[in-house]
């Protein structure tokens, strides 16, 4: 077995850093004679080893892009997608749906035999092999050890990862209800895998994202909260005005468009306006204040008048008689094709979750958990936790086809990531502080838009707070 540690040294004895995806992906293959390979194939001026030195990893760009519109196309979350919340059977097919689309991503790379095999055949006892499983539970140990539970359609198995090995890091961050593929060896008695190795669903080492072939940029923000005695709306009518001289193309909103009603105790102690239709009443007036030339993309979230269980439906009709045209309705979470450009919006409830089970995440860095979302491949893996989720033929928080940009909110403080190409984007809110975040020591970053340009995918932020910014150059 290739040791992590083992790989990074071959490297450091030739003067060389290494990235991490190039270890994981050197691992992967099994193949030491590649160190060899890649070593004397980077130029002489190279200091760190990337994938692009890496003989025979090419960019691949993930299918192929067309809009049934010339500039903007709803690929998933259409109005009416979502189905009621149906019985408790409707989880198995919802589960197995999870679990066949899940593995087939993990399968080509770790050729996991199945878990009833090594109940049944010795030759697993001394070599090595890999399995691939839904996570069940997942636990430390007395010793501080991380045993995990998996099981796939023909059985369970339990595998011990010892805190003493380089990948430790990887098996704490695992979560329930994810998929992973385990490589390791089985203990004499055939009832517990000693792991080496995690493989994730994950984004391609080769992923190239594509971008737009004519100019173009989208605006991104959430948490608006109308309603709310913190919304800012002095920052808001600067931001108002700055889209009024900018060219800016497309307006997404990842949920929360108003504060709601009854959302929390008390809540009514902090609302200027009471009633939820004259919420939404005056954030449709809001946006008819804009450019109309700007088509405004709108998703819900948690505080919004839909059900709270994910995949959340489209803000209902009844509520949108004052927006113009030029809004369109979405569910939560949405791919969006503009111009050729996928994205993903996603309000982002499941942080709650992920971030109270990954050691060192907190809210003040929300957007490092977009990568850990990118690496399983789904929006929101743990199932029975702060983020309810409906029951569907299909699992429609699974992360596929791959974005280019992957758009959230929820946590009120914005942050930008990048994971293998994929730019994660948390985009704020326009509210101040709150008495809930203020007892929980959080400190929002209020009235941010972050303008991407399609051409680059290179995003810029504009605070609102204050001073109005330059206007939006392309």
């Amino acid at each position: 077995m290739l040791d992590s540690t083992l790989i990074v040294e071959r490297f450091l004895d030739t003067k060389l850093q290494v990235h991490p995806d190039v270890v994981r992906y050197i691992r992967e293959k099994k193949d030491e004679r590649l160190i060899d390979q890649i070593i004397s194939a980077v130029p002489d001026d190279c200091v760190v080893v990337s994938l692009k030195h890496i003989p025979g990893v090419y960019p691949s760009r993930d299918g192929i892009r067309f809009c049934s519109d010339p500039e903007i196309d709803i690929i998933s979350g259409r109005m009416g997608t979502s189905r009621p919340v149906g019985k408790v059977e409707d989880y198995i097919s919802y589960f197995h749906d999870r679990y066949t689309h899940l593995s087939g991503m993990v399968k080509g790379r770790c050729n996991p035999v199945p878990i009833e095999a090594l109940k049944r055949n010795n030759r697993y006892r001394q070599e090595e092999f890999a399995v691939c499983g839904m996570v069940m539970d997942v636990r430390s140990t007395t010793k501080g050890h991380r045993m995990v539970e998996i099981e796939d359609p023909t059985g369970s198995v339990s595998a011990l990862f010892n805190k003493d090995r380089p990948d430790f890091t990887e098996a704490e961050r695992i979560v329930p209800d994810e998929v992973i593929g385990i490589r390791g060896t089985l203990s004499q008695e055939g009832n517990l895998i000693f792991a080496d190795q995690i493989f994730r669903p994950d984004i391609p080492f080769s992923y190239a994202p594509y971008t737009s072939d004519r100019p173009g940029a989208a605006i991104l923000i959430s948490d608006i909260h109308i309603g709310s005695d913190t919304f800012l709306e002095d920052a808001w009518n600067r931001f108002g005005d700055w889209l009024c001289d900018s060219e800016v193309s497309y307006l997404l909103v990842a949920g929360d468009l108003v504060d709601g009603i009854g959302i929390y105790p008390d809540q009514d102690k902090e609302l200027v306006i009471t009633n939820i239709y004259e919420q939404y009443d005056v954030l449709g007036k809001m946006f008819a204040d804009l450019p109309s030339h700007i088509k405004i993309i709108l998703s819900p979230g948690n505080h919004d008048v839909v059900r709270g269980a994910e995949p959340q439906p489209v803000i209902p009709e009844k509520f949108r008689t004052h927006y113009p045209d030029n809004c369109i309705f979405v569910e939560n979470p949405a791919l969006i094709n503009l111009q050729g450009v996928r994205i993903m919006m996603y309000h982002g409830r499941s942080f709650d979750d992920l971030i109270g089970l990954m050691p060192g995440a907190s809210y003040e860095k929300a957007y490092d958990i977009i990568p850990e979302m990118l690496k399983r491949r789904h929006l929101a893996p743990c199932y029975g936790k702060r983020t309810p989720i409906a029951a569907d033929e299909t699992d429609r928080l699974i992360i596929d086809p791959i974005p280019e940009v992957v758009h959230t909110g929820h946590v009120h403080i914005y942050g930008i990531s990048r994971y293998r190409n994929v730019l994660g984007i948390n985009s704020g809110t326009w509210q101040s502080q709150t008495a809930f975040q203020k007892q929980m020591n959080i400190q929002p970053t209020p009235a941010v838009a972050i303008a991407l340009d399609l051409m680059t995918l290179q995003p810029t932020v504009y605070d609102f707070l204050n001073d109005s910014p330059d206007p939006l150059t392309l």
